[in-house]
């Protein structure tokens, strides 16, 4: 197979993964048909399917462990990793500010049935698995490989999108529409951190940042 043949076989297979993780996270607004929470399967699934397809070097991969470090010195790839750790606590702070803990009850109502509040190691190794496996889903394979298609500002904003949608839960509508906004905009900061690397192990430890600077926020300040 030419490297023309293999180009074109790789867009196909991205395109049908992201059509099929949008359109399993539409879902979320369908009665009775909600599979949004298994897109993230697909796009893990896809990610190292079209890598295999394009027979992507290691070095050139998105998801890269021996890099990690060395990655992380990369001009500004640390201040987005680290960025999330303020928004997730501002979020809180101003979503106090707005409502209450309707916010905090929100947060914990849509994440209460797949994670363990009630034992922090094991929150953490959760968080981190569950970060993971976004990150592979979402930036490098939704920005990642998409970028390979589309430019990337439309990847990083598309995807970003979904990734919000794909964590709607019903509630007041002002807190849902304060919750996925945030979401949002800590997606994008995961993109721009993708982008800086081109190694979404780094996109992880800024979304496993965010999430466990967020649950220690709330159990110091809100016993």
């Amino acid at each position: 197979m030419s490297a023309s043949q293999k180009n074109d076989k790789s867009k196909v297979l991205t395109l049908t993964g992201i059509s099929v993780m949008i359109l399993m996270i539409l879902t979320r607004f369908v009665p009775g048909l909600d599979v949004a929470k298994y897109s993230m399967f697909v796009g893990l699934a896809f990610f190292f399917i079209v890598e295999a397809a394009a027979k992507t070097p290691d070095a050139e991969s998105g998801l890269r462990f021996r890099t990690f470090f060395s990655d992380l010195k990369k001009p500004g790839a640390l201040i987005f990793m680290l960025l999330p750790v303020v928004t997730s606590i501002a979020s809180i702070i101003l979503g106090n500010m707005l409502f209450g803990s309707g916010y905090v009850d929100h947060v914990f109502g849509r994440t209460e049935d797949v994670l363990d509040y009630g034992n922090i190691a094991l929150l953490a190794g959760e968080f981190l698995v569950a970060a993971l496996g976004e990150e592979i889903a979402f930036r490098g394979f939704f920005t990642g490989k998409g970028m390979d298609i589309f430019p990337y500002p439309l990847c990083m904003i598309l995807s970003s999108a979904f990734f919000a949608l794909a964590h709607f839960s019903a509630g007041d509508t002002r807190v849902v529409v304060y919750d996925l906004a945030g979401i949002f905009i800590d997606a994008l900061i995961y993109s721009a951190a993708f982008k800086k690397t081109g190694n979404c192990l780094v996109s992880t430890a800024a979304h496993f940042l965010c999430n466990m600077s967020g649950i220690i926020y709330i159990m110091l300040t809100m016993k």
